[in-house]
């Protein structure tokens, strides 16, 4: 990689000013979401998450969806500032959505009873780590992201225009792209009264 893992993990962050331009070709992209499906932890090895990365075309493609969507729920007259937002997450490089597979889910919560209230948590779990160690992993190629949900709201529409699985959940969507502009600082609570230490 690029920069080491903890610079990383300290540069990561939600930056919103991407352009449609990419410090690292598509393969070196495809290749980071690939290892990471492959890589990242899962409750009971279950590899219950599941990707799709949107480039080019495909990605805009997404957040004309999503802006129609809103569209139709938002007043009229409150709509400027979603319509920047979506021009935003458009104007981007590429997204990866993020989903959940349900029937491996309901596949544990069959086999191990005595868990299954906890399968669909350490499944948010399992899709949590996916998102971090891409959004890493990105951050470290010099590229910025940011996170968003707006499932349920285009869950079915996703589905429909890339023919995916019934059983996939959609969780969230990594926007990324090169950044114009640097984001701002970042504040911090004290370590002190988020770590505990007994030795």
């Amino acid at each position: 990689m690029a920069t080491d893992f903890w610079t990383a993990v300290k540069g990561r962050r939600s930056v919103y000013t991407l352009g449609k331009e990419s410090t690292i070709s598509d393969e070196r992209i495809q290749e980071i979401v690939a290892e990471a499906v492959k890589h990242t932890p899962s409750a009971f090895n279950s590899q219950s998450t599941r990707l799709v990365l949107l480039l080019g075309e495909q990605h805009n493609k997404l957040w004309d969806i999503t802006t129609s969507t809103l569209k139709a729920i938002v007043p009229a007259d409150q709509f400027e500032s979603t319509q920047q937002k979506m021009d935003g997450f458009r104007g981007a490089y590429g997204t990866v959505l993020f989903f959940e597979d349900e029937s491996v889910i309901q596949g544990l919560q069959a086999a191990f009873a005595a868990y299954q209230d906890r399968f669909p948590v350490w499944s948010q779990h399992t899709s949590a780590m996916h998102q971090f160690v891409i959004w890493t992993a990105l951050e470290a190629e010099g590229l910025g992201a940011n996170l968003q949900h707006y499932n349920p709201l285009i869950d079915e529409q996703v589905k429909s225009e890339w023919k995916l699985p019934e059983n996939w959940s959609l969780v969230a969507q990594l926007v990324f792209g090169k950044p114009t502009a640097a984001p701002g600082d970042k504040e911090f609570k004290p370590v002190e009264e988020r770590l505990k230490v007994f030795k």
